[in-house]
């Protein structure tokens, strides 16, 4: 089918499985600072100590080794707390795990491509299928080294990996690299210490349903009333009962309030973090409760009022509405963001752009927002793009895995599905059957837009290539003249029409010869000699 992959099939994404609303802690006094930076930094020297711990076990972790780091860990907090600190040892570990074999398949990813580029002669073009070879042997040279320095981390990688060791910083590898560069960062060092230190603390508590309100280590009433069940060692710090410390601040969750009082009540888990953000000087609680699993809504519920397809780039979504039949519907949308500055400034950016996405949404009707599955952890390496530098940071600054979980999550509130394409071909089958012919003097259509076309269509599963004009009539067939256009159950209708041997025109059969022969002509003045001329015995005279 002229090299076009097999597309996968479209599907509605999955709902969030969790909620977490945040307030600040105001009005605190320097008592409550002081203990709350006490137990921040032991609780935090004891999640250090587990996670060397289970860093040392490996593969060779189980149910009693856990239950060991646990016994000690309620020797100098409690058991609630040691449970706490044991689970989140445990998901940092896996996490480090994943990364490490996303490691390993990012160097094997690079490796294959230079052993193919080293394996081809100097100057040799490339194809669709894969780069060609280098432009001059000093740059074969330096790429001959950077292999076989990239098989070398390869080995040390897959060594770790055998062996089970992994590379974890607790506070974060980025901030710890910081130290080196604190005049870059425009950080004095007693700024970095006080971040680096914040980073390690452990002020969280998992929710236990059954409780009171919800959570046992840090709770919290339903006027706001904030305490924290303080470890053994420093239970001399309590100013209440049972070696709780109560907090003089307040707090009252502005969003999704009535939903956490409704779990508080009825002493459902609700899990709480408190955080200090160093550059602003504020404290913050953090509540995070789990939802119950909702079933997906059927594609055909979803899609029934139509889609919007959206093209996500490096600085805006593209958006185009779709009626029920494919058909475009209004003027394409665009909604810019500016993912550079720090990383709150791009998630906000992010947020704000996907709010007036789902407002535009709702708006219109529509019941689902279809989206391109995107994946470009193999599409990054410098080994395939060479010195495409610009174009490496192109698809690097695309947020893919954010905004998958952004607008998941954000549009499950709005009632709108999301539908996940395949995002093969879309951008160049959208700019080559949608650009042109929506163009006109008062409408600019880019490729992206086109692309939002592409994608709306794909998710209501019809083709992308637009039904071609029928002939004048009398031309060919009349009006049966054929399309490019598939029935939507068609296999392969994706791709392109395969080539039918035989003449192109539709008045001699496929299997005819291509060679058309010569045939007698149909006015008199040419007719051949051997046929009879009869005349018709009535005259035609005025």
């Amino acid at each position: 089918m002229g090299g076009v992959r097999e597309l996968a099939a479209s599907f509605v994404a999955p709902g969030p499985s969790g909620v977490a609303v945040r307030d600040r802690l105001k009005h605190l006094t320097s008592q409550d600072v002081h203990v709350l930076r006490v137990v921040g930094a032991h609780q935090g020297a004891l999640a250090s100590r587990d996670l060397k711990a289970r860093c040392a076990d490996g593969p060779n972790h189980g149910a009693d080794t856990w239950a060991t780091r646990k016994r000690e860990l309620t020797k100098v907090s409690s058991s609630r707390i040691a449970g706490a600190i044991t689970k989140a040892t445990h998901d940092q570990w896996a996490l480090a795990r994943r990364s490490q074999t996303a490691h390993i398949r990012s160097l094997e990813a690079g490796i294959k491509v230079l052993r193919h580029r080293l394996s081809l002669p100097i100057g040799a073009a490339g194809s669709k299928r894969g780069p060609g070879g280098y432009r001059s042997r000093s740059e074969w040279f330096h790429k001959s080294r950077r292999l076989k320095a990239l098989e070398a981390r390869h080995a040390a990688a897959v060594t770790d990996w055998q062996a089970g060791r992994v590379r974890v910083v607790r506070g974060g590898k980025r901030l710890f690299n910081t130290r080196h560069h604190l005049a870059e960062a425009g950080l004095t060092e007693g700024e970095w210490r006080e971040r680096w230190e914040v980073e390690r603390w452990f002020l969280a508590a998992d929710g236990e349903s059954g409780k009171r309100y919800g959570n046992e280590t840090i709770r919290v009433t339903l006027d706001g009333q904030v305490s924290i069940k303080l470890p053994a060692p420093l239970a001399h710090l309590a100013n209440a009962k049972h070696g709780r410390y109560t907090l003089t601040s307040t707090i009252g969750f502005a969003h999704r309030g009535a939903e956490w009082a409704d779990r508080v009540e009825a002493n459902r888990a609700v899990a709480y973090r408190i955080h200090y953000d160093t550059t602003r000087g504020r404290w913050y609680l953090t509540a995070s409760w789990q939802r119950p699993t909702v079933l997906t809504i059927p594609m055909e519920a979803a899609l029934a009022q139509g889609v919007i397809g959206v093209d996500t780039n490096a600085d805006h979504f593209a958006a185009y509405r779709l009626d029920l039949h494919g058909n475009p519907v209004g003027e394409p949308h665009r909604f810019p963001y500016d993912l550079t500055g720090t990383a709150h400034h791009r998630d906000a950016q992010l947020r704000h752009a996907l709010t007036r996405l789902l407002h535009w949404a709702r708006h219109t009707g529509v019941g689902a927002i279809a989206v391109e599955d995107l994946d470009f952890s193999a599409e990054k390496t410098r080994e395939k793009h060479g010195r495409r530098k610009r174009f490496r940071q192109l698809i690097s600054g695309i947020p893919t895995g954010r905004l998958k979980s952004r607008l998941v999550s954000m549009a499950a509130e709005h009632g709108l599905a999301i539908v996940a394409v395949d995002p093969a071909y879309t951008s160049r089958w959208g700019g080559q059957h949608w650009q042109k012919p929506l163009t006109t003097p008062r409408r600019r259509m880019s490729r992206h837009d086109a692309a939002g076309i592409a994608i709306g269509r794909r998710a209501l599963g019809h083709p992308i290539r637009r039904r071609t004009a029928l002939p004048r009539a009398h031309q060919s067939d009349v009006h049966g003249h054929r399309t490019v256009q598939a029935d939507r159950r068609a296999r392969g209708r994706e791709g392109p029409r395969p080539r039918i041997p035989g003449p192109r025109t539709r008045s001699v059969p496929p299997d005819a010869a291509r060679t058309r022969a010569t045939r007698t002509p149909k006015t008199v003045r040419d007719v051949r000699s051997e046929q009879e001329w009869v005349q018709d015995s009535l005259l035609l005279t005025e």
